[in-house]
């Protein structure tokens, strides 16, 4: 495949990775909801939502590729392959997925070098919070809420970096779903499974204690709340790793402990 010169990318994880592989002049456009490196966001157009957008925007940029993960974009690609644009679906669920991701794009843009010393880097970090996390004397149980209503529990790679963070995310069975109505759950749900630890992460929006507390019966719990920022955890790419995972696991140290952090 010819390497692509103007990329599109509708995925957030995309434009970070590209950045870190040095290949930032290949990006043309980026997610309005793209956080990571900030100079992308200063940088470059946004051209789309998450889950919408408009064919004239993507465009607008002249991409020669156009980049998008997950089911909810996959709508959205085959809108611009009907337009006659070549595009590329990602859809990582775990970390080895992100891994591979990576791999894939340094392929794309003739940074391969790169990518490995990138993907080894993360494998470090992992290996290093993996270390962290056999110190602990106990393991606490995980509910990580994605969003709030309604309820929506971890997907893959989330509930695989509490487990590596040392906890035990109490909806385990529900992260391979490949469609987030898949990982609804309701209040009594959560409730009898008794987290010690619930973090959230309500994509896009300030997670909110209070109202988690509001609920019947989750006041009794005596969990531990705690936020971690979307960008930080819920795009499958280096900043779970390096950003969420790391913060998942002072969470739950704070926890075992007994302090807040």
């Amino acid at each position: 495949m010819t390497t692509p010169q103007r990329i599109a990318c509708l995925s957030t994880e995309a434009v970070e990775v590209l950045y870190r592989l040095g290949a930032s002049e290949h990006v043309a456009g980026i997610s309005g909801y793209s956080v990571h490196p900030p100079e992308a966001r200063a940088e470059k157009p946004k051209i789309s939502g998450f889950s919408s957008m408009k064919l004239e925007r993507i465009q607008a940029v002249q991409p020669d590729l156009v980049i998008g993960f997950s089911d909810l974009q996959k709508p959205l690609l085959d809108e611009c392959a009907a337009a006659g644009l070549a595009t590329l679906w990602l859809d990582q669920r775990d970390l080895a997925g992100i891994h591979t991701m990576i791999e894939r794009l340094g392929v794309l843009v003739g940074r391969e070098a790169e990518a490995a010393r990138l993907v080894n880097s993360l494998r470090a970090t992992q290996a290093e919070i993996a270390e962290s996390a056999a110190a602990l004397p106990w393991r606490p149980r995980v509910f990580f809420e994605e969003w709030d209503d309604p309820l929506i529990c971890g997907i893959g790679w989330v509930s695989e970096i509490i487990q590596l963070a040392g906890g035990i995310d109490v909806f385990a069975e529900r992260a391979r779903a490949g469609f987030a109505k898949q990982r609804i759950v309701s209040h009594d749900e959560v409730l009898v499974r008794e987290p010690q630890l619930i973090l959230g992460s309500w994509c896009g929006k300030k997670f909110v204690p209070e109202r988690v507390l509001a609920r019947p019966g989750f006041a009794a719990l005596n969990a531990r709340l705690a936020e971690i920022k979307s960008a930080d955890i819920l795009a499958p790419g280096p900043a779970a790793i390096e950003r969420g995972a790391r913060q998942v696991l002072a969470a739950i140290q704070a926890t075992v402990v007994g302090v807040k952090s």
